[in-house]
């Protein structure tokens, strides 16, 4: 819930104590103490000698709050006396929860100057004016009033049917064109106007099967009527015995 107009209302702020701190002393017991800061006020709490690592303060300081800042600064020291003294660690105290309850008793985490844990500090906040802040700015909305509901007669006669909601059409659709009935008849074939293709033509006679010229004649050939075969038989054959 979002606060408004706190400029100037009062905070009251209690430190409790401090848990887990990181120890900075090697042989005795340190002796922390915590410093608050909140825009251009600052307080300090008391030292508490050998405290440790677990100190207590239980102790109480009043802030102005300042409009639009809604954090307080903590940082916990460690007290030296011949030194300077030496930083534990700091953080950040939230007051949206208290501002907005006015109430808030959390215990917050410091941390070093490297980001490593050191510890938290128990704070107990409270801020009186959260409820009447709340009431002064809290929206206020007409009352809902149920709609009348109107009820019919109870002895009423039927209303009238109601009208067609769209025209009906001025012209029908054209009746499709008719179709002759499928398959058509042959005649429709017949008398086309094309000329009739022309006849076949006359296949050559075939010869017949096996040829006359088959089987081939006999081989030799018979002797042919040839004068010059045989030769004719002479005076010098057979021929003449040798000498």
């Amino acid at each position: 819930m979002s606060v408004c107009g706190i400029q100037g209302h009062l905070l009251e702020v209690t430190v409790v104590g401090c848990n887990k701190l990181k120890d900075t002393e090697w042989i005795s017991r340190q002796d922390p103490y915590v410093f608050l800061e909140y825009g251009s006020t600052k307080f300090r709490t008391r030292t508490c000698t050998d405290g440790g690592k677990n100190p207590t303060f239980q102790e109480k300081f009043v802030f102005n709050l300042i409009e639009g800042l809604r954090e307080i600064n903590v940082v916990v020291w460690n007290s030296n006396t011949l030194t300077l003294d030496d930083f534990i660690g700091n953080g950040k105290i939230q007051l949206q929860k208290v501002l907005s309850q006015g109430y808030d008793d959390s215990a917050w985490p410091i941390q070093t100057k490297t980001g490593r844990y050191a510890g938290e500090v128990r704070l107990i906040l409270h801020y009186s004016n959260a409820n009447k802040a709340a009431a002064s700015y809290a929206p206020s909305a007409p009352p809902y009033v149920a709609p009348p509901v109107q009820r019919a007669p109870v002895h009423s006669s039927p209303s009238p049917p109601s009208a067609a909601p769209y025209p009906s059409p001025s012209t029908a659709y054209p009746a499709p064109p008719s179709y002759p009935s499928y398959p058509p008849s042959p005649a429709a074939y017949l008398s086309s106007s094309y000329p009739p293709p022309p006849p076949h033509p006359v296949a050559y006679p075939q010869s017949p099967y096996p040829p006359p010229a088959y089987p081939p004649p006999p081989y030799p050939p018979p002797p042919h009527a040839s004068p010059f075969y045989p030769p004719p038989p002479g005076p010098y054959y057979p021929p003449p015995p040798p000498y």
